[in-house]
């Protein structure tokens, strides 16, 4: 972490991710300020958890190292109004995820450094592995160095800083980490899981099972495999089930996998790659969201979220995880 000592870091934005940098990085003995949007309480909150927090502008001006840690969404509108003229010359400005800097929705000054530190997982993950003396595994990159040629020692410093070089910072690029991002999203994490649990919930109950049986066996059992498979990876996941359901699995694995499902994955990629998800992503946000909104309030009308709140409820704990 030496090459951020006795430099100023701004974590401009204090959600998800800003505020497990903010704190883990003031933990590692560094020193750290705030940014928020004008009027934001989250100014107000990093104020209360010992801050010393300001409006964006305020903030990127005082800053060796500027992270942007706002939403996707409102990034572009932020750099362009509050901080990418209030930055010094010759800093770095760093991203918690590629999205901007890949799709073209931000183009940084020349004389600024541009440098990526991507966790492997959320905010709450983030902090709660550093107050273990643990870490996560995170992605960094170097867009562009600037002209002091800090911007990558930055990067390493601020990997260590939040405790993920404790697990391991694997260097990539932006183009990489947002691609590959946004992708295992869609896919697996919560796309292609959400729809495997909705629809094979929704067959047993058309078929007759009780509702809450058919969510206890498509949703609620999966915390239970993928914290195997997490712990263990794949083939250690399947020596730590029955025999039955491992068999099961490949069962299902060759009926699944088929060019079709292949064909769609495709297609998945290559709406990332060429920016088309990201373009109709903003224009809907620009817009106020009225896909997404839809989409939305669809998802909460779903009959699973009856039987979902019903088993939950049997688990007090839940609250509050």
């Amino acid at each position: 972490m030496a090459p951020l000592v006795g430099r100023t870091i701004a974590v401009l934005g204090y959600g998800n991710q800003g505020r497990a940098h903010a704190l883990n990085l003031r933990d590692s003995g560094l020193s750290v300020i705030v940014g928020g949007r004008p009027g934001s309480t989250r100014v107000v909150q990093a104020r209360e958890e010992g801050f010393e927090a300001m409006d964006l502008p305020q903030a990127a001006a005082r800053a060796d190292l500027a992270i942007v840690a706002l939403p996707d969404q409102a990034q572009p509108a932020a750099w362009g109004r509050w901080i990418e003229q209030a930055l010094p010359t010759g800093a770095v400005v760093g991203f918690v995820h590629g999205f901007s800097i890949r799709f073209g929705f931000i183009e940084p000054r020349a004389d600024l450094g541009v440098i990526l530190v991507a966790p492997k997982g959320p905010g709450t993950t983030v902090r709660a592995r550093y107050e273990e003396g643990l870490g996560i595994p995170a992605l960094f990159g170097v867009e562009r160095d600037n002209a002091a040629g800090t911007a990558r020692d930055y990067a390493i410093a601020w990997g260590a800083g939040i405790g993920c070089a404790r697990s391991g910072l694997i260097e990539t690029t932006f183009a990489a980490e947002a691609e590959s991002d946004l992708f295992g999203e869609q896919a697996v994490l919560c796309g292609g899981l959400l729809a495997l649990v909705h629809e094979s919930y929704a067959l047993l109950v058309e078929a007759g099972y009780p509702p809450e049986v058919a969510y206890i066996e498509c949703c609620h059992e999966v915390k239970q495999v993928a914290d195997l498979l997490y712990a263990r990876g794949p083939d250690g996941m399947r020596r730590a089930i029955s025999d039955t359901a491992e068999f099961g699995a490949f069962v299902a694995e060759q009926a699944l996998v088929d060019e079709a499902l292949r064909s769609k994955l495709r297609a998945l990629l290559a709406d990332v790659r060429s920016g088309a998800f990201a373009n109709r992503f903003m224009r809907d946000h620009d817009a106020g969201h009225p896909e997404f909104g839809a989409w939305r309030k669809a998802a909460s009308g779903h009959p699973i979220e009856q039987a979902s709140a019903t088993v939950r409820g049997l688990m007090p704990w839940l609250k509050d995880a």
